[in-house]
């Protein structure tokens, strides 16, 4: 049964017209007959902060945040305590008039590894983490939640690699970029956490030749579908988890939030968003 009233939901990026968001939201409101709607609204920085103290004013209920906005979201509303810990926030909504945030990158980077990889977790070897963002600092707190013990985080900036470790402590040890291949020597899981490998952009140079058997590559980057990274890994027969994964499953508590159902990841919608993706 449809609701009476039409809610709106958006995501804020700067650009977003990439983004298959709306086409997965579009998919849910139609398949539970929610009266609603999810737009794309494109928002440079400077601007970022007028549109989202007026959200409601600009007609939305709540809204997904996208790179470059995130952690300036954190700053101008009322994180929960998964974003205080990320720092970051990719997912707003009203509550009794406050705007509140949290950070589902975690739970949408640690859904794609249990879907495209159960038991991933089990091995106990150590993870090596490319990239000290926002969407980095989500990554290795998702796995400090699951029981990772040793988290190696490598990025061009040692010093954002050492400000990781110094938030999240003994298990967190940072690794500078010229280590990488010497630290993915052996480990059970790497994860590319920049945009790198993203279409237009340069590849992530490192070697997974030397990664443990039965090892998993994630990318959180979904175009195109099989990064160059995703690509090698596969050729190397270790298991893969990608960006489109991570894109759904961190979708769910947004669109809970916003129009009361908490909706399902299925086959049919991932082939629906991955039919038109560039594929390598």
């Amino acid at each position: 049964m449809k609701s009476t009233a039409t809610r709106a939901a958006c995501v804020i990026g700067w650009p977003a017209k990439h983004s298959r968001s709306p086409k997965m939201h579009g998919w849910w409101l139609k398949h539970y007959g929610i009266d609603g709607d999810y737009r794309i609204e494109e928002v440079p920085p400077e601007d970022f902060p007028a549109f989202v103290g007026n959200l409601r004013g600009n007609g939305y209920v709540g809204a997904n945040i996208t790179l470059p906005h995130k952690e300036a979201a954190f700053a101008l509303t009322e994180p929960d305590e998964r974003a205080r810990a990320i720092g970051a926030a990719n997912t707003l909504w009203y509550d009794n008039g406050v705007l509140r945030s949290t950070n589902t990158d975690v739970e949408g980077f640690i859904g794609a590894l249990d879907a495209s990889a159960p038991g991933w977790d089990k091995s106990g070897r150590h993870a090596v983490v490319i990239g000290a963002g926002g969407a980095g600092r989500a990554v290795v707190w998702g796995l400090l939640e699951r029981g990772i013990t040793r988290i190696h985080v490598v990025n061009r900036t040692y010093d954002r690699a050492v400000a990781m470790a110094e938030r999240y402590g003994d298990r967190v040890v940072p690794g500078r970029w010229e280590d990488r291949n010497a630290l993915i020597a052996g480990a059970g899981l790497a994860a590319n956490a920049t945009s790198l490998g993203f279409k237009g952009n340069p590849d992530l140079d490192v070697d997974l030749s030397s990664m443990a058997p039965g090892a998993v590559v994630a990318d959180i980057n979904y175009i195109p579908l099989e990064t160059p990274l995703l690509a090698s890994a596969r050729r190397l027969g270790l298991k893969t988890s990608d960006g489109l994964d991570m894109l759904l499953y961190q979708a769910g508590r947004g669109f809970e939030l916003w129009f009361g159902v908490r909706p399902q990841v299925t086959p049919e919608l991932r082939e629906l968003l991955a039919s038109d993706l560039p594929k390598s």
